[in-house]
């Protein structure tokens, strides 16, 4: 079996995720970056080896032969970037969100299903463990028929990853709703079985503001992010930060189920709680993937039980995110070679934009109600949904 050429864009803060990849003599072999930065050219050597390709020309990039990209440039350019692999005939890896607007996830589908291409999104959290045991009890009928859904995310460290560089402005992102939000609506939507249709949607700016930019280390490069504490003695934040940093969304399924999304980004605590109630039971998340992370299931009638009816212990385990980013490159790569079904899709990958961009339109306007577009039907039936 020969090696999968691959290739990267954009090699910056989740360029961790293409090292899951370089598997020369096994599949696939990472062979080239586009980057306009130059230390990222370095770095990528390092990682690499000094006979990979690296440079800033994107049409010389486009030319190499590749068999599959990794997308990983920031936001703002996903369309842009997906857009020109799928042109050129090159399988994409495009890291969520698919793009800033529900018109852009559509140009999206819209030019892989003309190219016939292979386009795959990186949702990772349907690969962790905690997320796919509650989706496998739900599935399996332990809480009855699904009708109620709610996510908190804690957002703890919102000011050193969300509002010191351009995610804190909306002509780059549109909406921490949509931004940071796009994994957790596509969660909920996979695990209720159904995408939105209607949102009304709440926030405001109520902690972080433009006092606070100056100069400071990025958040990367500082040995000890907790001592940055309380939120409002933070400094080196954006000066034109014009997100919201506390954002709720309250959502009508196209099954009828009712859910809800809450974020907030000056919370003490860094993870997220998913409960769904069913017509028998209820079950909930505690723990993200971190030792000690289980998940509990109500299905029977009581008054207050911290520990609920069932546990379902979730053990530890290696790679990223709980061991997402390994699987999910497997899974790409192997649809690079061999094609079909994919946990992770890009219908839902652009339901969950077009949840999180209506939601910013209805916040912003006073929480007026905003009807979800529906996809082209074509588009969705060439991936089969």
């Amino acid at each position: 079996m020969n090696d999968l050429s691959i290739g990267v864009i954009g090699y910056g803060l989740r360029g961790g995720l293409a090292r899951h990849a370089h598997r020369p003599g096994e599949g696939s072999r990472v062979v080239a970056v586009f980057d306009p930065d130059v230390d990222a050219h370095r770095r990528f050597r390092a990682d690499f080896g000094d006979d990979v390709h690296a440079g800033d020309d994107l049409a010389a990039f486009l030319g190499l032969g590749l068999d599959a990209v990794f997308v990983l440039s920031p936001d703002y350019l996903h369309e842009e970037h997906a857009l020109a692999l799928l042109d050129a005939g090159v399988a994409v890896y495009l890291e969520k969100p698919m793009a800033i607007t529900t018109e852009g996830c559509d140009r999206v589908l819209r030019a892989a299903q003309k190219a016939g291409g292979r386009l795959y999104l990186g949702h990772n959290m349907r690969h962790m463990p905690f997320v796919r045991e509650m989706k496998r009890l739900i599935d399996a009928g332990a809480i009855g028929e699904p009708k109620a859904a709610w996510c908190r995310h804690f957002v703890g460290h919102g000011g050193d990853f969300y509002f010191a560089d351009w995610h804190a402005e909306r002509r780059y992102g549109t909406s921490l709703l949509l931004q940071k939000g796009a994994h957790d609506i596509d969660v909920l939507h996979w695990l209720c079985g159904s995408y939105t249709e209607t949102v009304t949607g709440m926030g405001e700016r109520m902690v972080y503001d433009a006092d606070q930019a100056g100069d400071a280390e990025p958040w990367w490069r500082q040995q000890n992010n907790l001592t940055r504490w309380p939120p409002r003695s933070l400094t080196g934040l954006n000066p034109a930060m014009d997100v919201e940093d506390v954002s709720m969304l309250m959502m009508r399924l196209q099954n009828g189920m009712l859910a809800s999304y809450q974020q907030c980004h000056f919370t003490p605590d860094y993870w997220r709680n998913y409960t769904i109630i069913g017509t028998e039971g209820r079950i909930e998340n505690f723990g993200n993937g971190e030792p000690g992370t289980v998940i509990r299931l109500w299905n029977s009638r009581h008054d207050y039980d911290a520990d609920g009816d069932s546990a379902f212990p979730i053990g530890p385990e290696t790679g990223e995110h709980g061991g997402a980013d390994p699987r999910i490159v497997a899974e790409f790569l192997r649809y690079v070679r061999d094609g079909g079904a994919t946990e992770t899709s890009p219908v839902a990958a652009r339901y969950a934009v077009a949840a999180g961009c209506a939601g910013a339109d209805s916040l912003r306007a006073g929480s007026v109600p905003v009807r979800v577009p529906e996809a082209d039907t074509e588009v969705t039936a060439y991936f089969g949904e």
